[in-house]
């Protein structure tokens, strides 16, 4: 059986050479495959990467980088459907980091009378409230993120965008072990679940790093979840700093059958400890590919 490794990406990947950002994830593999002596057992030819990093980009690609957390927190082009998404996720974030209304309070521009989700001004508070608290963590990233989850949910047109590179990248002949990073996580989960039976994959492993899906807004747009049927073992890795993934995904966050397998002490050495490179470096996640390589 041909073996191959596919890697899914996040965001923040936009401007990148696609062949350079594959070197840089492979880079990361090496170093965490040498942590336990080892080195690649396929060849780089046959590692796949889709790119689609320009994609999501394009949609706030004239608004000033300062300003992207406001525009999408204040949501004035978006319905109710996605002002209700991005306010839920913001408002969870919010929660798993223990921020008080006294921090948020601190740091807001203006006296802010209505608290909570349903006022910007009070959200907008909230991300700036979380980069003074959370060391590494971005408001506008945190932002933008929520809004990236949601376009592609709920965005068909996006969504077939994102999608079409992983389709063609897959073979129905090879075992392919896919390796997926925040959004990149929620993209291949989505493809899987719904194609992959039907289109003769063949997944023996799914590792996801730094993956938000049992953020509550996240899971209820992609309920009733369950296993992928062309997938055979799930391992879920994350640093539990990570202000993206916030949960493992265990028997309460993202209950399914079979159960997913959770690596919850990632030490990522990255500033937000969400970057790729601190995950794929980590011996145990690189054993784990390997090991469903050979």
């Amino acid at each position: 059986m041909i073996k191959q490794l596919m890697f899914v990406h996040g965001r923040a990947q936009e401007k990148k050479d696609a062949a350079a950002l594959k070197g840089e994830w492979i880079a990361a593999f090496r170093e965490g495959l040498s942590k336990s002596e080892l080195d690649l057992s396929i060849s780089e030819n046959m590692i796949r990467f889709p790119y689609y990093g320009q994609t999501l980009y394009d949609l706030v690609s004239n608004v000033p980088p300062e300003k992207v957390a406001q525009v999408i927190v204040k949501g004035e082009n978006a319905d109710e459907q996605q002002r209700a998404f991005v306010r839920a996720v913001i408002q969870e974030v919010r929660d798993k980091a223990g921020i008080t209304d006294a921090e948020i309070a601190a740091v807001a521009e203006q006296a802010v009378v209505t608290k909570g989700p349903l006022n910007w001004e009070w959200l907008h508070a909230v991300l700036r409230a979380i980069e003074q608290t959370v060391p590494g963590a971005s408001g506008a990233s945190i932002a933008v993120a929520t809004n990236d989850v949601y376009q592609y949910l709920f965005n068909i047109g996006i969504r077939d965008a994102i999608e079409e590179g992983i389709r063609k990248a897959m073979q129905p002949d090879a075992d392919t072990v896919i390796v997926g990073h925040s959004l990149g996580t929620v993209v291949a989960y989505s493809l899987l679940r719904r194609e992959g039976k039907s289109s003769g994959w063949k997944v023996p492993l799914y590792v996801t790093l730094g993956c938000p899906l049992g953020v509550s807004a996240i899971k209820r747009a992609l309920a009733p979840n369950r296993h992928p049927e062309c997938v055979g073992d799930w391992f879920n890795a994350l640093d539990v700093r990570d202000i993206v993934a916030l949960y493992p995904l265990d028997e309460d966050t993202f209950p399914i059958t079979p159960s997913i397998e959770n690596k919850i002490d990632v030490n990522n050495q990255t500033e937000n400890r969400h970057g790729i490179s601190g995950y794929l470096n980590d011996k145990e996640v690189a054993k784990r590919i390997y090991d469903a390589l050979i």
